[in-house]
């Protein structure tokens, strides 16, 4: 069998990807490896949401040549969102023999097939109606412990920002037997957590299966397995997913809302379709459900255009909803997009800097205050596996996706244990074992 080695850029709907790409592969005499060095195809499955991004895929082509160098029958390929916005230039390098976007991963047996020195093949089509639904996945976390179900692909929202529309196509929803099929098989094959995927799975609707109604089934099938979802859309976060997310015990209590700015002049420019008071409505309608949901989000500084007072707007929100996390960037044109066609982008990179560290230290404050208040109390959590700074302590996450750290020697990935906090960081609970679950 020939031996292909893939690494995985991004979001985790391109680790679903890679799953369902050596799925694929497996059925037409292609093994998994994870050492490049005696990989017959190495691959790049990419993320083209900021630049720095790119530039890291652009660094590993050369890294990937230099196996081609010693073994020139290697074939290179780049697969996802960066092949699909940028298919001439890869192939202009005379450095990628493949070039598939990410509703084209069936062809790719027959693209490494007929791939040969200075015939490179490439496919980018987009679709409407690929989900990839009936491939079983083959999943890359080989400890068994957590699975991701993609539950839709593409967007319809083109915020103007955003270049995900563009490289990943029109939304559309998944067959909702299927998924939750998929979730059985994981539960039967010993996974204790799945994670439902989508670009904004509020919007998921196949037939008449609300995204509500596919979480009810999903928990009500597979009650002995904790489940998750992302991303949510604040324009899109329904009451109903918060009651049956608050009446299943088995739904983790965590929500990742993506705010990306509080001022509703530049939320306006970045066509997010809601207002500072709506998203703050609908944190009050999180916490009325779930007292103890932890909220994590997304922000952009230094969009286009951004003043002092629209920065000083998502300070002020951060200090309102008190986030438990967030991801933070500074803003990062997008060629394609509405906003680089439309809008300079007029914010100098030292002013973008300085206010991405001013609500980074902000979030790490409110991080730490979060982590104080469970101090004291007890959590179920999953064990991931050891701590990375300490082999005789595991680690692992509650439903609330906090991190804990605690001595034991005894338990291995996999188990629900109880643990009580003793102290924390702003990034992690130190707690103590309490009992097995």
């Amino acid at each position: 069998m020939k031996k292909v080695y893939i690494e995985t850029y991004g979001c985790q709907m391109n680790v679903a990807d890679t799953e369902v790409i050596f799925s694929l592969l497996s059925k037409h005499g292609y093994e998994r490896t994870e050492d490049m060095s005696e990989a017959d195809v190495i691959m790049a499955n990419t993320c083209s949401v900021r630049d720095n991004a790119e530039q890291r895929i652009l660094g590993r082509i050369e890294v990937f040549n230099q196996q081609k160098k010693k073994r020139p029958e290697v074939l290179v390929g780049i697969l996802g969102c960066m092949a699909e916005r940028l298919k001439s230039e890869l192939l202009a390098t005379g450095k990628v023999d493949i070039v598939a976007g990410p509703d084209a991963y069936r062809s790719l047996p027959v693209l490494l097939q007929n791939a040969a020195p200075g015939m490179p093949q490439i496919n980018v089509q987009l679709s409407r109606e690929e989900t990839y639904a009936d491939i079983k996945p083959v999943r890359l976390d080989t400890n068994g412990v957590s699975a991701f179900i993609s539950i839709m692909r593409g967007c319809n929202n083109v915020c103007s920002y955003c270049v995900v529309p563009y490289t990943r196509g029109a939304e559309r929803s998944r067959d909702f037997h299927s998924i939750v099929r998929e979730a059985c098989e994981c539960a039967e094959a010993g996974y204790r957590e799945v994670t439902l995927l989508g670009q904004n799975v509020d919007s998921y609707s196949y037939e008449d299966c609300s995204f509500a109604r596919l979480l009810q089934m999903v928990a009500e099938a597979c009650p002995g397995m904790r489940v998750r979802f992302s991303t949510s859309n604040p324009q899109d976060i329904s009451d109903e997913v918060l009651q049956v997310m608050a009446s299943h015990a088995n739904i983790c209590h965590h929500i990742h809302l993506p705010v990306q700015s509080g001022s509703n002049r530049i939320l306006e420019k970045m066509r997010r379709r809601y207002t500072r008071e709506w998203y703050l409505e609908r944190v009050a309608a999180i916490r009325r459900y779930m007292p103890d949901c932890a909220i994590s989000t997304d922000v952009i500084a230094g969009f286009c255009s951004e003043t002092e007072e629209d920065h000083q707007d998502t300070l002020s929100l951060f200090r309102e909803v008190g986030f438990d996390a967030a991801y933070m960037f500074y803003y990062s044109e997008r060629p394609g997009t509405l906003a680089a066609r439309k809008y300079p982008d007029d914010v100098p990179q030292e002013v973008k800097n300085r206010r991405l560290e001013e609500i980074i230290a902000l979030q790490n404050s409110l991080s730490l205050e979060s982590n104080r208040r469970d101090v004291g109390k007890r959590f179920e959590v999953l064990v991931e596996g050891p701590s990375k700074r300490d082999p005789s302590a595991l680690c692992g996450r509650a439903g609330n996706n906090k991190m804990f750290v605690w001595p034991d020697t005894e338990h291995k990935s996999g188990d629900l244990v109880e643990v009580e906090v003793l102290d924390c960081t702003q990034a992690t609970l130190l707690a103590r074992l309490v009992k097995q679950l």
